[in-house]
């Protein structure tokens, strides 16, 4: 059966085998960790449980890159968590780089609907050849389709994947007004549920383990259906708070593979400008594989 079979036949997501840490992750030297396996495409989640009271200037990524592997021209497909101070909520923050395309940040910032501190929710990415697609709790919140104009932009080598905890003061939390007061550390990152579930590559070939039938399953489960489609479109317009298509300050004209919508670009006006700053690349020596409690702080 392939193994993407389970998602194109329509199952829930968490239908996919859970791995034990051991079984497909190293520790970081820092806070963090990092799939033991390389991979071109897949079905990447965590259920993650953030910390609780102040967390300015704190940023938790869940995320996939090859910045190890391409110094100069790296891909990355993120999902950032961004701390705030007490009685404000995290915020979270997807981004794409292809190619080493860093001076072309493609952010989007939304709040969520629940309280990311009180319990575990899952969070995942779908890549494909042709489609990126960010989770939240299985309900799409964003959806990025390759197109012949972003050309080598798009996510297109095989990748890691990583969970960090980091200091993000100078930017994460308005823009820097608020920085990591280390008076509430340690800040504690739980990560649970996890999921590899993609096309793994042999580091030194970089050939792909998946088969032609295996990349259609692929293809076919990154096509949103209607009733996906409706929930994305209504996260959208009641949580986004931030996208890079309508922020004209960065970009005098809008990146060509965006799709401007007026109601939108009117209703995101309201929000203020925004601060950006990019996940460190200095990940450190791998461990050798170790226990680890699926947590981290800082």
């Amino acid at each position: 059966m392939s193994i993407f079979t389970v998602l194109v036949s329509g199952f829930a997501l968490q239908k996919l085998p859970l791995l034990q840490f051991d079984e497909g992750y190293t520790q970081l030297f820092g806070s963090g960790f990092v799939s033991n396996d390389i991979y071109l495409h897949g079905f990447f989640s965590s259920s993650i449980k953030l910390p609780s009271d102040y967390s300015a200037g704190v940023v938790i990524a869940f995320y996939l890159s090859n910045g190890d592997m391409y110094e100069k021209n790296h891909d990355e497909i993120d999902f950032e968590f961004l701390g705030n101070i007490r009685g404000k909520e995290w915020r979270i923050q997807t981004n794409i780089y292809g190619n080493g395309s860093t001076h072309l940040g493609r952010e989007e910032r939304c709040n969520l609907w629940f309280d990311p501190t009180e319990d575990f929710h899952q969070y995942s990415v779908l890549w494909s050849l042709s489609h990126i697609i960010f989770y939240v709790d299985n309900v799409p919140i964003r959806e990025v389709k390759r197109t012949a104009t972003m050309g080598g932009d798009f996510p297109a080598k095989p990748m890691s994947l990583y969970a960090t905890i980091w200091d993000g003061s100078k930017w994460a939390t308005n823009g820097g007004k608020y920085g990591v007061n280390y008076k509430y550390a340690p800040y504690v990152a739980h990560f649970t549920d996890l999921i590899l579930h993609g096309c793994t590559v042999d580091p030194t070939e970089k050939f792909s383990s998946c088969d032609d039938g295996a990349a259609e399953d692929l293809r076919l489960a990154s096509e949103i259906t209607v009733s996906q489609r409706s929930k994305m479109e209504s996260f959208r317009r009641k949580h986004m708070t931030y996208s890079y298509c309508y922020d004209h300050m960065r970009y005098k004209v809008v990146l060509p593979e965006c799709l401007v919508d007026p109601a939108e670009a009117k209703r995101l006006r309201v929000y203020d400008p925004v601060t950006f700053g990019g996940i460190p690349h200095r990940h450190g020596k791998r461990r050798s594989r170790s226990r680890f409690a699926g947590s981290g702080s800082i």
